[in-house]
């Protein structure tokens, strides 16, 4: 539903601008993923859908592409942002870090990561659509701010969320499933990527976060310790469930820890 708008609104905006172009792949291209995968658990009834290695290898192509896009369209390719250091530096050039040969390694790791801390984070009523709607104000704010124009794409996924959420809030009408949720996480990843932010992406994406590292901590924690749990459930938002949180209140507390971590980003770009 809100994956049409969006790319309605911003092919047209690819005219415009060309850093719009591999946000619109990463948005669609793993959107696809996320289709091929909840087609197969509903149309084709094998719930499981994708094989893991199936999924991760589709993602690890999508995510390729991108990279190599991106690579043909910045004049320095993967120059980084590193957080904070504008606060401290008088040149703009000394907030920008490459890191040489381990700049491809690194970057599937934070595109893989996103992407797939985006789908961990749709396990409640409106959850990922509020994050990411907040998330799309802050880039549709930082690239006005770093004179990167991509606002307008931003602006049309915002306003899509927010259609969508009419719909999507507790208790949800509609779900989005891995197509919604993967390609939210592309859409995220592919924009912090063009205005040179991924390493921000810790701060902008802190949920995304929180909610991979309780899952891998859940997994170690119940292997090392042969059945015991760290968390009461995981992904995270199912443990602060389980401990009395309705599902409202889990969305807006997230929504605000993501709000407050998006302004002290947008302060230090």
């Amino acid at each position: 539903m809100f994956l049409v708008v969006f790319l309605i609104l911003s092919i047209y905006l690819s005219f415009q601008s060309r850093a719009v172009i591999p946000i619109v792949i990463s948005t669609l291209g793993f959107g696809l993923v996320g289709f091929l995968d909840d087609y197969i658990k509903v149309v084709k009834k094998r719930s499981l859908g994708l094989r893991a290695w199936q999924k991760m290898a589709l993602q690890f192509i999508v995510a390729g592409i991108l990279i190599y896009d991106i690579s043909i369209t910045t004049e320095l390719p993967f120059d980084m942002m590193v957080p904070f250091s504008a606060l401290f530096s008088a040149d703009a050039s000394d907030v920008y870090i490459n890191f040489g040969v381990a700049t491809v390694p690194l970057l599937f790791i934070i595109i893989l990561g996103t992407v797939n801390g985006a789908n961990f984070t749709d396990g409640l009523d409106g959850l990922l659509s509020s994050v990411s709607l907040v998330i799309c104000i802050f880039i549709g704010l930082a690239a006005s701010k770093l004179g990167i124009r991509i606002s307008p794409a931003a602006g049309a996924m915002a306003g899509a969320l927010l259609g969508f959420l009419l719909y999507n809030w507790h208790p949800a009408k509609v779900f989005m499933g891995d197509t919604g949720s993967l390609a939210l996480g592309g859409f995220i990843v592919a924009a912090m990527l063009v205005m040179k932010l991924p390493l921000c992406i810790v701060f902008v994406g802190f949920i995304f976060l929180a909610e991979v590292l309780s899952v891998i901590i859940q997994v170690l924690y119940f292997k090392a310790t042969k059945g015991k749990r760290f968390f009461r459930m995981a992904p995270i938002h199912h443990h602060f469930e389980l401990g009395g949180w309705s599902e409202v209140q889990v969305v807006l507390v997230f929504s605000l820890v993501t709000a407050v971590f998006c302004a002290i980003t947008y302060v230090m770009i």
